[in-house]
């Protein structure tokens, strides 16, 4: 493995004009003195991208790029030195990197279906799915009645899991907190608060209460949980971001899910994402604006999920619907086959 440096551009879909004004501390760190280190990065990984393809003893036939701003200096060397490359995109609404790169990609695969109608203009564009780890399979009750144990859970009652990420959501762990004494009258939680948020949260430790060695409150806070799949599937709900990945992990979860979008991030593909699959009654989508300004506006949510089994059943057969079980190697086979 060879690392290559590479820029970020820094936005905010939801900022006004006015706002870059407002917070002035975040424009002068993020926006300004963070775009300018992003040239610089994206400058380097040009020419670091030149001279690692520059040998044609060395060149690869093939180039798969999996979205983001790293690939963007990759594949625009890739396009000087005329090596074909494939594209994978997650979201529902391409990223810019990707955007700049699709039309002289061999191949773009993409998370979400795609109409017929796209598929007819652009030949080269493809379904196949997003890969997750094997691990992500949806659970017969039995198994879940026994995740729930095995975390210490009361197994005879429901169970709701909120999660921002292996980083933690400021905004959904805020608000756990706001939300929590109501919630655990009627659900047992488990919250990952994240690696970068956890310090903050262990207040919360408080309700998590044990008795040689058991759980004795229905409340238990992870700073990361290394078994998101078991966690996950123990859940009757999941709360979380609408990152594509987490997304597919929890469709092929088979979860009735509440997704909370992060709205500031540029292109709004967490938006995207989570009205598509609002549109689909494939899950209940609370935005981060809203839930701020009110937070029962969650409580709510996970209330009306926790105590309506049959919806919980439907909206979990709808999203797993979205699961492609064979996304790795409908990825593998169209790299195979441009080589």
């Amino acid at each position: 493995m060879r690392r290559l440096p590479a820029g970020k551009l820094h936005r905010y879909s939801n900022w006004s004009f006015k706002d870059y004004f407002t917070h002035i501390d975040l424009t002068l760190k993020d926006i300004i003195f963070g775009n300018i280190l992003g040239f610089f990065g994206f400058l380097a990984g040009i020419i670091t991208s030149f001279f690692r393809l520059l040998s044609k003893k060395s060149r690869p036939e093939i180039i798969f790029l999996k979205g983001g701003y790293v690939c963007l200096p990759v594949g625009l060397m890739a396009r000087l030195f005329k090596i074909p490359y494939i594209i994978h995109e997650s979201d529902v609404v391409a990223g810019l990197a990707n955007r700049l790169l699709m039309k002289k990609a061999k191949k773009v695969a993409f998370g979400t279906p795609l109409s017929e109608e796209i598929l007819e203009k652009h030949p080269n564009y493809v379904w196949t799915g997003i890969p997750v780890g094997v691990e992500f399979k949806s659970v017969s009750p039995t198994k879940q009645l026994s995740l729930k144990k095995a975390f210490s859970f009361n197994p005879e009652k429901p169970l709701v899991v909120i999660t921002g990420g292996s980083q933690g959501s400021e905004n959904l762990n805020d608000t756990t907190r706001i939300i929590l004494p109501e919630l655990l009258k009627f659900t047992s939680v488990g919250l990952v608060a994240g690696r970068k948020h956890y310090e903050n949260m262990i207040d919360l430790k408080d309700y998590e209460n044990w008795e040689k060695a058991s759980l004795d409150s229905n409340f238990r806070m992870w700073e990361f949980n290394t078994t998101m799949d078991e966690l996950m599937g123990a859940a009757d709900v999941v709360v979380s971001r609408a990152g594509a990945t987490t997304i597919a992990e929890l469709a092929a979860l088979k979860k009735s899910t509440i997704l909370v979008p992060f709205e500031a991030l540029p292109g709004s593909h967490q938006v995207k994402n989570a009205e598509r699959l609002e549109e689909l009654n494939a899950a209940v989508v609370v935005k981060d604006s809203e839930m701020l300004k009110d937070p029962n506006a969650l409580l709510e949510a996970i209330r009306h999920l926790v105590k309506s089994p049959r919806l919980r059943a439907d909206m979990a057969d709808r999203l797993h619907e979205e699961a492609r079980s064979d996304a790795a190697a409908r990825l593998a086979k169209i790299i195979l086959e441009e080589v």
